[in-house]
């Protein structure tokens, strides 16, 4: 009987042996030190606001935003908030959460990205079921096209009810900023200037709704892609000139071939820095 035992043991052993050596992924601090995520969460879970930087169909990503969000709710009050809702759906949102309408109304009344039901629903839903408010902080992407086209001027002739949903203007802007540089390269040129400025117009607007809905003594955790707070511009940007004084802490997603050593290119990108096997099953 107890080799029959040890027979079914060996290949579950020989299993979880592969596993680790085979892992999905890696967590690395600024200075591309493995961590563990024992370490991340308690240094998080101290900050005032964190800035979770996804890769929209990253399911390593998405799995971690919720057992982080999770885990910092069993020792601080949270606020979450989110990229993917822009602030003219915070009414339907708000009514989703207090569970006045059902998820199929939500989705009529909000314009809810192709990836909510897998990759943001578990977000909400934990909201809704824990009584967490959400945030939804990004500005109309009608706006942010505006100024792609038109630049920030545009703004200013849009009424009063259309500029409530956006961070006061005029808006500041620092055009010598390395990701704004670096988006108008990537792009060669298409989208001349007001390509960086629509970002920052969204930058702007989610650092300026993220401290709205903040309540000091609180945690908000922020979930937005990666580009919006990587190399610690973008949102954190803003978020500094409003509110030096908080704690933020960031993290961001990166892929590579290799997890086991995190490529210089990736090393100072955020606080800490989820590194996902590149095989790893996109969300879509």
């Amino acid at each position: 009987m107890k080799k029959f035992f040890l027979a079914l043991l060996m290949p579950l052993l020989a299993l979880s042996v592969f596993a680790q050596q085979k892992p999905a992924y890696l967590i690395y601090n600024s200075k591309g030190k493995k961590v563990s995520y024992k370490k991340m969460l308690k240094s998080l879970s101290q900050k005032d606001i964190v800035l979770f930087g996804e890769l929209h169909n990253n399911a390593i990503a998405h799995w971690l935003q919720l057992e982080l969000t999770k885990d910092c709710d069993q020792t601080r009050d949270l606020v979450l908030g989110a990229e993917m809702f822009e602030q003219d759906n915070q009414a339907a949102l708000d009514l989703y959460l207090q569970g006045k309408i059902n998820a199929k109304q939500l989705d009529s009344m909000a314009r809810l990205w192709k990836n909510y039901p897998t990759d943001y629903a578990p977000l909400v839903n934990y909201a809704r079921e824990n009584k967490i408010v959400f945030a939804a902080t990004n500005i109309p992407r009608r706006y942010a096209s505006l100024v792609a086209k038109g630049g920030f001027a545009v703004l200013d002739t849009l009424p009063a009810s259309a500029k409530a949903w956006m961070a006061p203007l005029p808006m500041a802007y620092d055009a010598e900023l390395p990701g704004y540089k670096k988006m108008k390269e990537m792009m060669g040129g298409h989208g001349g200037d007001n390509l960086p400025r629509a970002q920052a117009s969204k930058d702007a607007t989610m650092a300026w709704f993220i401290l709205q809905y903040f309540k000091a003594g609180s945690l908000f955790i922020h979930f937005n892609g990666s580009y919006h707070s990587e190399n610690y511009e973008g949102i954190l940007w803003y978020l500094k000139q409003q509110q030096p004084g908080l704690h933020y802490g960031t993290l961001t997603t990166v892929q590579q071939k290799d997890i086991h050593h995190l490529l210089a290119e990736n090393k100072g990108k955020a606080d800490f820095i989820i590194c996902v096997d590149e095989d790893m099953t996109n969300t879509y």
